[in-house]
């Protein structure tokens, strides 16, 4: 059989057991287990077992436990909360106020977790009602927390960035650096767009009504001290790693026992919360490890029939500028997004993808950082996007998924603009690692 009948064959069966609903990495483990033993025989199993072994020897993926781990404990301590009052104090009475404090709130969580379940869940958690019941538009409310809460697939310490480094023989620590503006840039769109319908129309971002909103700036500093703690934590996980003194491993570890410190002094280290921040992240992991086996196998397989190369060979044959064929990647992923994981995805595209990148003279870095942009678009991108889902199993029964799904469309737009002027200029993404070296 030519390889392109195999790789048809292949991407057939992928979505015909996905259609009658075989979980994704079993999916994927069937589809190699099968290429490989027909074209092998039994001798294709030990093919693949190998690929999985090399995998799983990439110290890197060792930092996700430890993220994962880090979100579960200030899901449950009590920070994001605080975190949430103390910006919106300090934002006054500002139109539109308490959805640009949501996004500022995202942020930083999005700099102490790397997961984007969590801070979707609890944004929507706190920040939803609170908004509702101030009168704020209900999609704009929606869209905000949907959007900036996938901000971690791209501020560091990203889970995404570390698998795809990990995958891509990239170091983890310049695209963590890569990632800053970028994140910080679709922060601001976010709130640019906020701020631009809330003057144009002023019903769709009531003031905050706590009366100590209201008090002169200099007396609302002193909420300031709900930053603390997360400002410590951030600095202590990102600083070890800009500043030499730690691998990316090193400081998940160091943010891990942070989490763990934050929760003690705010006394919310309870037997209970340690024991459901294990188990949701051992759950977490474990989905993790079996896309993993399932990708990484489907893919040593294909790369072993020639499938890697022959797909190269097919994307640097195309008779199209060097800016259009990474567009044609970005392209590709969008369309995955709509029916596979993003750990698949990485795993799939990725081996492909970067020796064409780096062929074509372009850097790894910067295309990693296209690539998690590209994922925070998948996250809200209808009919399968995770962000709409997280956002609503807690959001209120009145709340549709379909209401979701419009009202994300906007910032899905931004995500887009982000995206573009990441393509065409590249030095938004490698300015500050060009600085660090």
């Amino acid at each position: 059989m030519s390889i392109e009948m195999i790789t048809l064959t292949i991407i057939g069966s992928l979505f015909l057991l996905m259609a009658i609903g075989v979980p994704l990495g079993a999916t994927t483990l069937l589809v190699s287990v099968a290429t490989a033993l027909l074209n092998f025989g039994p001798d294709g199993l030990i093919l693949i077992s190998s690929n999985v072994v090399h995998v799983f020897e990439k110290h890197a993926l060792i930092a996700v436990p430890f993220f994962v781990f880090m979100a579960n404990i200030l899901e449950r301590s009590g920070v994001a909360k605080e975190l949430f009052n103390s910006m919106a104090i300090l934002g006054g009475q500002m139109r539109g106020g308490i959805a640009v404090q949501t996004v500022f709130v995202s942020v930083v969580l999005a700099a102490m977790s790397g997961v984007v379940g969590g801070e979707i869940v609890l944004l929507g958690l706190i920040a939803l009602p609170q908004m509702f019941r101030l009168g704020y538009d209900r999609k704009l409310s929606i869209g905000t927390i949907a959007a900036s809460g996938s901000l971690a697939t791209l501020i560091p310490p990203s889970v995404v960035l570390i698998v795809y480094g990990a995958e891509a023989g990239v170091s983890v620590k310049d695209l963590f650096t890569a990632g800053v503006v970028p994140g910080l840039l679709l922060a601001s769109l976010y709130v640019t767009y906020v701020l631009v319908r809330c003057h144009l129309n002023p019903a769709l971002g009531p003031v905050y009504d706590k009366p100590e909103a209201r008090l002169p700036l200099s007396q609302r500093l002193v909420y300031l001290k709900g930053v603390v703690l997360p400002v410590l934590l951030i600095g202590s996980v990102l600083g070890s790693i800009y500043m030499g003194i730690a691998t990316v491993t090193e400081s998940a570890a160091i943010g891990s026992a942070g989490a763990v410190l934050i929760a003690a002094l705010r006394k919310e280290l309870t037997l209970t919360n340690i024991r459901e921040a294990l188990w949701s992240t051992v759950i977490t992991t474990g989905s993790i490890i079996w896309l993993i086996v399932g990708a990484v196998s489907l893919v040593g397989i294909y790369n072993i029939i020639g499938g890697t190369s022959f797909l190269n060979g097919l994307l640097t044959g195309l008779d199209l500028p060097p800016l259009a064929i990474i567009a044609l990647m970005m392209a590709i992923v969008m369309v995955l997004g709509t029916f596979l994981d993003w750990i698949a995805i990485v795993f799939i595209t990725v081996p492909v993808f970067t020796p064409v990148v780096s062929s074509l003279g372009f850097d790894p870095v910067w295309f990693g950082i296209l690539f998690a942009m590209n994922i925070q678009i998948y996250m809200l991108s209808p009919p399968f996007g995770p962000a709409c889902f997280y956002l609503k199993s807690v959001a209120p029964k009145d709340v549709t998924l379909q209401e979701i799904f419009m009202a994300v469309l906007p910032f899905i737009g931004l995500q887009l603009i982000g995206l573009m002027l990441v393509l065409f200029f590249p030095e938004l993404a490698l300015w500050l690692p060009g600085l660090t070296k």
